[in-house]
């Protein structure tokens, strides 16, 4: 008779596949359910295809959601050191991007891969094409329903995800599964994603990268800003500083607001060293015409996008875009919103609802700015809630 205790993650990606190798060290007989064909198919095109694992710099801010405290404890439990020991432990060197920290190899693939490698040196059963349908407890046992079969637990651990990415499986399933189990979830929205405009004018300035500032201004009042380089799109505007922007703006539209970016494309100049620039280059070659005298300055087809405004320089220190919508949850990095937190110990990652029903990941309400929090979360709420599911059921 096996006396271990039965732990069930829902989830093959990098908080599910946490979980279970925590687990199992506890001594947890571990089965993880993934529904696509291989585990960590998220993990394998992270971060451009090179994996961002975490960032050693934590800042104020760096976590979001309508608790974003409630991340704190969690990462205190398990710390980017613990991270960073963890991936040693596995085989996947690390290499320092300022403080952006990736596999020294380079390509993403190699987590999933040695995660799994990890899973299976533990006996970790991992059952693949395997879609949890329902999860229900009875008769002191948790049950998770798939198509084809129930499998049954001490615990579970819900780890599947959002609906952030098009890798395939990014269905949003989990917050069903939730929902269904009595908990409330805050609305999903697209987060760190390109951000669609208004008007049809951009396909003058598409694919242009250019150094500068985005500020955010919802109902006509300035809230934030970034600073990084600027992807020019098609439809709108993208790049790092408009991804750290975007929770906030479709966070505004939801909420029937109003939200606006202005961008500064020359954010070193004040509008006053503009000017002079500006005439003393005109002084000093007066064979430029105004659109030569930009040459330098911004990319060519910025420039003839700049040239068409009113007021040039108003238009290269404030050019205002009226943000309508996102890319969509298939381009966008993570989600904002998930399983309500006030729902969750921040302890134990265990439900308040349930015991023995734990959450783990980015199916929470908490999402992480651009360069590896939101794996930083993953890798911290996945070793928690692992731990915990296994100590607990003892």
């Amino acid at each position: 008779m096996n006396t271990k205790p039965q732990i069930i993650v829902i989830g093959g990606g990098a908080a599910g596949m946490t979980a279970a190798v925590f687990a199992a060290e506890q001594g947890a007989s571990v089965t993880v359910l993934e529904q696509n064909e291989k585990t960590g198919r998220k993990l394998c095109v992270t971060g451009n295809g090179r994996c961002n694992l975490t960032n050693l710099n934590l800042y104020e801010g760096a976590y979001r959601g309508e608790n974003p405290e409630f991340a704190r404890g969690i990462l205190e439990q398990f710390t980017v050191k613990d991270t960073l020991e963890f991936f040693k432990s596995i085989g996947v060197p690390v290499t320092d991007k300022k403080g952006w920290l990736y596999p020294r190899s380079g390509q993403a693939k190699c987590v999933p891969e040695l995660l799994e490698l990890k899973a299976r040196s533990l006996r970790i059963k991992i059952k693949t094409r395997e879609k949890a349908e329902n999860v229900f407890f009875k008769d002191g046992l948790w049950n998770v329903k798939t198509k084809g079969w129930t499998y049954q637990g001490n615990a579970v651990v819900l780890a599947n995800g959002s609906k952030a990415s098009s890798v395939p499986g990014s269905d949003g399933s989990g917050y069903e599964l939730a929902r269904k189990l009595g908990h409330r979830i805050v609305t999903p929205l697209p987060a760190l994603v390109a951000l669609k405009c208004r008007g049809n004018g951009f396909s003058g300035w598409a694919g242009v990268r250019t150094e500068g500032k985005a500020a955010l201004c919802i109902d006509g009042k300035q809230t934030r800003t970034e600073t990084g380089e600027l992807q020019l799109t098609e439809n709108g505007i993208s790049g790092i500083p408009v991804f750290q922007l975007s929770r906030y703006a479709l966070s505004a539209l939801a909420e029937g607001s109003k939200a606006e970016l202005i961008l500064d494309f020359l954010p070193e100049y004040t509008e006053e060293e503009l000017r002079k620039l500006m005439d003393e280059r005109k002084s000093q070659c007066p064979y430029q015409g105004e659109s030569e005298r930009l040459l330098g300055l911004f990319p060519d087809r910025l420039c003839k996008v700049l040239l068409k405004q009113k007021d040039l320089i108003k238009a290269i220190h404030s050019f205002r875009l009226e943000v309508t919508g996102s890319a969509g949850f298939g381009q966008a990095q993570v989600c904002a919103g998930g399983v309500d937190t006030e729902e969750v110990s921040p302890v134990n990652l265990e439900s308040r609802l349930h015991k023995g029903l734990y959450f783990a990941g980015e199916l929470l309400d908490i999402d992480g700015a651009c360069g590896g929090y939101n794996l930083q979360w993953a890798w911290s709420s996945g070793a928690v809630a692992g731990i915990h599911s296994a100590k607990e059921c003892i």
